[in-house]
């Protein structure tokens, strides 16, 4: 009987947690990483650098940093996905980072999705992401527009419905359709944080 190597991938491989080919690919590029993360409840930005004893976080921000900050809407949708961009770029400049690369890991790029508003974000914010203009959601989208209009549709037509979907926002003190204003006002006051 013949005799048969056999090499065990590497766990992270097995388990589906890493593409070691991406992965290369991004580090072959010897600058930082812009690594996005999400959840159904939160999003978290990193700016990353390689090091042969482990990667080394520069810079970090979750959605959930947006609380600290007043934000009262949910920090899963889009709006809270661009602050959040726009809140990692002001600390990767402050920290003088000044391109990085985008690592979304495991996660499909599609297009409009929250993955590209963080993206979105970090640029507005000063950083040089390599990425194409049309990946990105509207402006009205960034804005949450959409929500407002979904929220004053409900409001009109199933009071109930409304009340019950927007119930953290209203919890919070915020009328969902006061978004847009709400959004501007967090932005203004991230994009003063230099």
């Amino acid at each position: 009987m013949a005799d048969k190597k056999y090499t065990v991938a590497y766990k992270r491989k097995r388990s589906g947690k890493t593409n070691y080919k991406k992965r290369l690919r991004l580090l072959i590029s010897s600058k930082p990483r812009l690594v996005i993360r999400k959840s159904l409840k939160s999003t978290l930005f990193q700016i990353v650098e390689y090091d042969a004893d482990g990667d080394k976080i520069i810079a970090s921000a979750s959605s959930r940093d947006l609380i600290k900050l007043g934000w009262k809407a949910s920090i899963s949708n889009l709006s809270s996905a661009y602050l959040t961009g726009l809140l990692l770029g002001q600390k990767a400049k402050k920290a003088k980072i000044s391109e990085a690369v985008l690592d979304i890991g495991l996660n499909s790029a599609v297009k409009g999705s929250k993955l590209f508003a963080g993206v979105k974000g970090v640029i507005d914010a000063g950083l040089k992401i390599p990425s194409s203009a049309e990946i990105f959601p509207s402006k009205e989208r960034l804005e949450g527009k959409h929500v407002v209009d979904y929220a004053l549709h409900l409001q009109k037509s199933d009071k109930q419905r409304y009340e019950k979907q927007f119930s953290q926002y209203l919890k919070n003190g915020l009328e969902p359709e006061k978004l847009v204003a709400h959004f501007s006002e967090l932005k203004t006051k991230i994009s003063k944080q230099v």
